[in-house]
C-alpha cells in the first residue's frame, strides 16, 4: 500500500443493502507549488497603513472600535506564527523575518500586487528567493443585543447602557501573498479570517481595563493561530473519502464482506476476482468493480481505472462510471503530489 491512502475504517453496514462503505485517509497536495529552488525565504508585513490614508484608517477604527495598537500588534502575531510554522515543518533552509517599513492603504484593503523591481531588490539584498507578505490585516467588531434595548437605536449607546447584555464578536482578517521573483510569478493570493465572541454587559466588555487586555491578548493569539495555519498552503494535507463496494451477489461476495470487515481485504479480493468470470453479468460487473477499489486500496490508481472502465463499458455497471471519474481525478491529484515530493529530495 503506498504512503498517499491509508485505510481508517474497513466498513460500514447497512443491513439488506447490497454495498457497504469503506474509508480511506488520502494525501492530497499542497494547494502551492513552490518551486524546488526556493530555499530560502523572508516574510514582510505590509500590513500597516501609509500616512496619506490615515484618515480613512482612523474612521475605519472608530467605526469598528478598533484600539490603536491592536491592528499593529496583531498583525506581528501573524507573521510569528507563520514563521514559527515554517520552522517546525523544515520547509525551507532559511525562513527569517524582514524589518522593513512597507506600507498598505490600510483600512483591511488587500492592497495590489508589490511591484516586482522592488520584489527583486528586497530579495536580492537579503540574498532569498521568495517573499511571503502580510498584505493585509484587519479587526472589526460587531455589537449585538442578546435582547432588545428600548430606544437605543445606536450601537455606541447600547455599550454605554451598563445594564445592556450584549455580544461583541472581533473579527481577524489576514491576507497573503508569496512572491517568486526568478520566474515573476505570485505562487499565492490567498485570505482568510477567524471570529472572537463575548457576552456580557456591553459597558463592562469594551471599557474595563482587565477586559480591554484579555481582548487584545485573545485578538493576538488567534492572529498568531491564522499565520501558523498558513503553512498549510504549500504542505501536502490528509483528507478522508469513501467508497462503495459491493457485499451481494454471490457466497463468495458474503465471505468477502467479512473478510473486509476484519481488515484482509487481499483474501476479499482474491475471492472478487474469481467472480469476474461469473456467467451473470451483474455479478461479473460487481466483482469488476470491486477489484477496482481493492487496486485503489493497494494504491494502483491505474489498475484501479482499468477495472472500474470494463465494469462500466462491458457489464453497465451504474456505479462504475462515476468512480472511473473520481479514480482520474485521483491519478491526477496523485501525479501533482508525486512532483511535489519530487522537488523536495
Amino acid at each position: 500500500m503506498k504512503a498517499s491512502i491509508l485505510i481508517i475504517l474497513t466498513a460500514l453496514l447497512f443491513g439488506s443493502c447490497k454495498t457497504d462503505l469503506v474509508s480511506l485517509r488520502v494525501m492530497n497536495p499542497a494547494p502551492v507549488t513552490v518551486p524546488a529552488y526556493v530555499k530560502k525565504v523572508g516574510i514582510l508585513n505590509r500590513s500597516i497603513p501609509s500616512n496619506e490614508n490615515a484618515v480613512l484608517n482612523t474612521v475605519h477604527k472608530i467605526n469598528s472600535l478598533d484600539y490603536a495598537d491592536l491592528n499593529k500588534e496583531g498583525s506581528k502575531e501573524a507573521i510569528k506564527g507563520l514563521q514559527d510554522a515554517f520552522i517546525e515543518t523544515n520547509k525551507f533552509d532559511v525562513i527569517k523575518i524582514l524589518d522593513l517599513q512597507l506600507k498598505s492603504p490600510g483600512a483591511g484593503i488587500f492592497t495590489s500586487p508589490l511591484a516586482w523591481v522592488e520584489v527583486e531588490k528586497i530579495c536580492q539584498q537579503n540574498n532569498l528567493d521568495a517573499l511571503i507578505i502580510l498584505e493585509m490585516y484587519d479587526t472589526d467588531v460587531k455589537v449585538a443585543p442578546i435582547t432588545a434595548p428600548k430606544d437605543l437605536s445606536n450601537p455606541l449607546e447600547v455599550i454605554a447602557s451598563v445594564q445592556q447584555q450584549v455580544n461583541i464578536m472581533t473579527s481577524v482578517r489576514t491576507g497573503w501573498r508569496m512572491y517568486e521573483p526568478k520566474s515573476k510569478l505570485i505562487l499565492d493570493e490567498y485570505s482568510t479570517g477567524d471570529n472572537l465572541t463575548y457576552s456580557g454587559a456591553g459597558n463592562n466588555l469594551l471599557n474595563t481595563v482587565e477586559a480591554m487586555v484579555a481582548r487584545k491578548e485573545a485578538v493576538k493569539k488567534l492572529s498568531n493561530q491564522l499565520g501558523y495555519l498558513y503553512v498549510n498552503r504549500i504542505l501536502p494535507y490528509w483528507i478522508n473519502v469513501t467508497r462503495d463496494y459491493y457485499v451481494k451477489g454471490s457466497s463468495n461476495f458474503k465471505i468477502a464482506k467479512r473478510k473486509a470487515q476484519t481488515g484482509n481485504w487481499d483474501q476479499a479480493g482474491k475471492l472478487w476476482e474469481k467472480e469476474t468470470k461469473n456467467s451473470s453479468s451483474k455479478i461479473a460487473g460487481r466483482a469488476h468493480y470491486n477489484m477496482a477499489i481493492i487496486s485503489e486500496i493497494n494504491g494502483n490508481t491505474d489498475t484501479a481505472i482499468e477495472w472500474a472502465q470494463k465494469a462500466y463499458e462491458d457489464y453497465n455497471n451504474k456505479l462504475a462510471l462515476r468512480y472511473v471519474n473520481i479514480l482520474k481525478y485521483r491519478k491526477q491529484q496523485n501525479m501533482r503530489l508525486s512532483a511535489q515530493q519530487q522537488q523536495q529530495q
